[in-house]
């Protein structure tokens, strides 16, 4: 049952379903392989509906980096070098995000979400990363699932990337919206900070402040401590690059998002041990980097091309991933079917 403050307010669409039926699905058992590291090739949905006997209440993050509505089937790019300097470049289907319309998107949104909230701990939090086309209506459907008192912060990850032609203003920020699973829990939050403005180092240098509060309650000036200041407390709006042409970390696999940026998140929303989901795993960065933070980490994916890339990420990082698959169950027939059968 969500937790909410505001049951009244919902996004209504044509065909709207609570929640939408998939295939019920089994999980083989595991391949061997690094308990800490766990990948399930499968749909992410009914993977996700499949995990709640056994993980229920076990998550900590859950990181989700859903299709963006973007009408294309996305590619991964393949580059090989043959002899001098001579570079070969070669495209496989990564995934498609076509849909029938916004409604169908956004009823697979909500499915994943509400299957996701099942598997967060009290204390954990939902992190669903979307851009500015479907953000307005993606913070509703979460508003649905968890209720707007379990909102806690949306954060503006701003790049710069080779502008376009367009006569508008570039976009050049995703949103990432933040719910937790319970409001009157303490979530798992540890406070990064960044540095301190220039301007405030002119001042004050280094050394952390202390606000001098006056007789009415009202802060009157500040004083500087022999403590040195951490920086400043990390703000909603991140402002780091997308990944390079060239970068080392690049795999050629569509909308891979930087590891600086997961490594902040998971960092902020998770600590060691705890256990990090992400249900739309694609390229691996959040298990790449969860597992670096000596995270738990369980990736979902169905494509083969991401299942690929992932596989060699780790490879690359020494990790075996305990690799499950997600396959339909087989439901036992019923007595008088096993009566005739026999």
């Amino acid at each position: 049952m969500a937790i909410s403050d505001a049951s009244h307010i919902r996004l209504s669409w044509p065909g709207k379903q609570e929640p939408s039926t998939t295939p019920e699905v089994r999980l083989q058992p595991a391949q061997p392989g690094d308990a800490r590291c766990e990948l399930i090739a499968g749909d992410n949905l009914a993977t996700l509906r499949a995990l709640a006997g056994e993980r229920a209440g076990q998550v900590t993050l859950a990181y989700l980096d859903p299709p963006f509505f973007t009408g294309k089937t996305h590619v991964r790019v393949l580059r090989r070098r043959e002899g001098r300097g001579k570079i070969l470049r070669s495209t496989a289907p990564a995934f498609d995000d076509h849909w029938e319309s916004l409604p169908a998107y956004l009823q697979a949104l909500r499915d994943r979400v509400a299957a996701t909230r099942e598997l967060l701990a009290e204390h954990g939090s939902l992190v669903l990363h979307v851009d500015p086309k479907t953000s307005h209506y993606a913070k509703i459907v979460c508003d649905e699932v968890f209720g707007s008192r379990c909102f806690a912060s949306e954060i503006i990850w701003r790049y710069r990337r080779w502008p376009s032609k367009t006569k508008n203003f570039q976009r050049v920020h995703d949103v990432l919206l933040r719910f937790v699973k319970n409001p009157r829990v303490e979530p798992r939050f540890h406070q990064l900070y960044e540095p301190l403005a220039a301007s405030t180092v002119a001042t004050w240098g280094t050394q952390r402040q202390r606000a001098v509060v006056g007789a009415a309650g009202t802060r009157t000036h500040s004083s500087r401590t022999a403590a040195e200041s951490p920086g400043a407390p990390l703000g909603d709006v991140w402002e780091i690059g997308i990944i390079g042409p060239v970068a080392r970390e690049r795999t050629g696999y569509p909308t891979q998002k930087p590891e600086a940026l997961l490594e902040r998140l998971i960092a902020t929303c998770s600590g060691p041990d705890d256990l990090v989901l992400d249900p739309y795993a694609g390229s691996g960065t959040s298990l790449i980097v969860g597992a670096r933070l000596q995270r738990r980490v369980l990736g979902i994916d169905s494509s083969p091309e991401a299942l690929q890339v992932i596989r060699q990420r780790l490879a690359r990082a020494g990790i075996t991933p305990l690799e499950r698959h997600a396959v339909e169950a087989e439901h036992e027939a019923a007595p008088e079917r096993r009566a005739q059968a026999s």
